[in-house]
């Protein structure tokens, strides 16, 4: 355990706990939590895990910006899901791109468990971008990346970090059973969504 690891998980808790609230300040104590993890994945030798809390970057800004300007006259975002067809071709994707990811960080690089590594950061950036959206999925997507992480982090000595993927668990959960909950009658089917579309799909 390092000062720098605690820190980053308490920013991580923060940032989950703002989250399942639908609180925006979710977002400045994400990035927090992000830029800290870059260092201490890349010193793990985790790097497709390093890489994503880069891209975690990205996404926080446009989640921030999302969810206060993403609803009607800028009312904030509502809660809403993906139809049948999005949600299979989001898992598709991300497959695909774990194992591609998997298979070039295992050829190209001494990245520890490269598959493992690979499939929590593509399974992560798909939930981020689906968070968001204020996507329901992306709590599902969330509770597969805690599950599959406890078991990785145990393995390489982040203790800490382990730790924080299970109370990260916990929180997914509450999450998806806030979030369901708090769903826009119109956008109670699973047929469709009331934001913008893309790539063809209910994003």
């Amino acid at each position: 355990m390092t000062i720098l690891e605690l820190i980053a998980s308490v920013m991580g808790l923060l940032s989950v706990w703002l989250t399942v609230r639908q609180n925006i300040w979710c977002w400045p104590a994400g990035l927090v939590m992000v830029l800290l993890y870059a260092w201490i994945f890349a010193a793990a030798k985790l790097y497709s895990d390093a890489g994503l809390q880069v891209v975690y970057v990205v996404l926080s800004v446009y989640g921030w910006i999302h969810w206060a300007r993403g609803g009607p006259r800028d009312n904030g975002l509502p809660v809403t899901v993906l139809s049948d067809r999005s949600r299979a071709l989001w898992a598709a994707a991300t497959l695909a791109a774990a194992a591609a990811l998997g298979t070039a960080t295992s050829a190209w690089t001494d990245a520890s468990m490269p598959y493992a590594d690979a499939l929590i950061t593509c399974m992560s950036l798909t939930a981020q971008w689906l968070l968001a959206r204020k996507k329901v999925e992306s709590w599902w997507l969330w509770i597969a990346v805690d599950v599959l992480a406890v078991g990785v982090f145990l393995h390489k000595g982040l203790y800490v970090t382990s730790g924080l993927y299970a109370v990260f668990l916990v929180l997914a959960a509450l999450g998806l059973r806030s979030w369901t909950r708090s769903l826009e009658p119109a956008a109670g089917s699973f047929s469709g969504s009331s934001c913008p579309r893309m790539l063809g799909t209910s994003s």
